[in-house]
């Protein structure tokens, strides 16, 4: 019975682990190498429909709307 606690123990800290790694490096996650290209079915994708230029387009339009300036007017800091 031990072992079995000290092996979720010891899950839960590796799950623990990579939860906060992920967190602190603030990046979005991504998939593996091989993903829908290998089992070909990228054309089904409802994301992208299969074009790699409009999932790149989305996210540099992602990444623009994340460093525009802030439009709206804090009354509190007046």
């Amino acid at each position: 019975m031990t072992v079995f606690i000290f092996a979720f123990i010891a899950m839960a800290l590796i799950v623990t682990g990579m939860a906060l790694g992920a967190i602190v490096q603030n990046k979005p996650l991504k998939g593996s190498c091989g993903g829908l290209n290998a089992l070909g079915l990228k054309e089904g994708c409802e994301i992208c429909g299969g074009d790699d230029e409009a999932c790149k387009k989305e996210q540099e339009r992602q990444q623009r709307l994340l460093e525009a300036p802030d439009l709206a007017y804090d009354a509190t800091k007046h």
